[in-house]
């Protein structure tokens, strides 16, 4: 799908405000009500928009404790790296997971509520995925930039 400026201001508008209302969007933008809401499914439709939601901050949740994880897998097993997969995909800890090159297979984004609970994701969890060989862990001190809508 090619986006227009139209698409475009609808989908920064609706980044930062995704309860914004179907008539304050369309008066914003300088179309219909209904011509919005059309333009607005077919950004659905596309997959451009993938889901709406609300951004909360985890140390306000009890999450207190983040880190970068690192992990090295023992060998490119693809019945063992669709096990790990998975095993991320539902942990309640990994935030965010990303394959990547370079030298650690995948990056996770895990929040937990303090350092013990860390220690417990780690050999409670992520040490017993028989694909994962090592892992090295990098603290967040402070988050800079985060949550930020995506621009062209």
């Amino acid at each position: 799908m090619e986006l227009d400026e139209r698409d475009l201001r609808i989908l920064t508008l609706l980044q930062q405000d995704s309860r914004i209302s179907n008539a304050d969007l369309a008066e914003q933008v300088g179309m219909s009500a209904s011509a919005l809401w059309r333009r607005v499914r077919s950004l659905e439709d596309a997959g451009v928009i993938e889901r709406y939601g609300a951004v909360v901050n985890p140390v306000e949740m009890g999450l207190g404790f983040e880190a970068i994880v690192h992990v090295h897998l023992t060998r490119h097993d693809p019945d063992r790296i669709v096990e790990f997969i998975r095993a991320v995909e539902v942990s309640p800890a990994v935030q965010d997971c990303y394959a990547t090159t370079g030298q650690s297979d995948y990056h996770l984004r895990v929040l937990c509520p303090d350092l013990a609970a860390y220690n417990e994701f780690l050999e409670g969890f992520l040490f017993r995925l028989p694909a994962v060989a090592s892992a090295q862990t990098n603290v967040v001190l402070r988050a800079i930039k985060r949550n930020r809508p995506v621009t062209v």
